[in-house]
């Protein structure tokens, strides 16, 4: 099954996520700040990353336009989570270099779809 890099701050999101994730067969790991995020995601090369776009030290937006700048890591999906449902965060997050984008509370059905299509299984 495929490798899920989670980059969330909150210890409740991280939890919850990251077990429903498991219990459908993903393998995930779980950084807790943006840096921590990038350096892992440079290290274990993960099939997917879901990421928080508030996060301390170097926020979601950092994140993802550093992942999609460094040639090692472009290719790499990013889903932007988010509670911020404002209008024109999508188009922001996308910008940013995210390939999709959802908001928090997560709908796991919603979010799996998501995850599927950008993995192509």
């Amino acid at each position: 099954m495929a490798d899920i890099l989670l980059v969330e701050d909150n210890e409740m999101n991280r939890d919850m996520l990251s077990r429903r994730l498991r219990k459908r067969g993903f393998e995930v790991q779980i950084a807790i700040n943006g840096k921590e995020g990038v350096d892992m995601a440079i290290a274990a090369m993960p099939d997917l990353i879901l990421l928080d776009m508030s996060l301390p030290i170097m926020d979601g937006w950092e994140v993802a336009e550093h992942l999609k700048t460094n040639e090692a890591t472009r290719a790499i999906p990013i889903i932007a989570l988010t509670a911020h449902a404002m209008a024109g965060d999508r188009e922001k997050a996308l910008s940013a270099g995210c390939d999709d984008y959802d908001t928090k509370p997560v709908d796991l059905a919603r979010l799996l779809e998501k995850i599927a299509a950008l993995l192509g299984t």
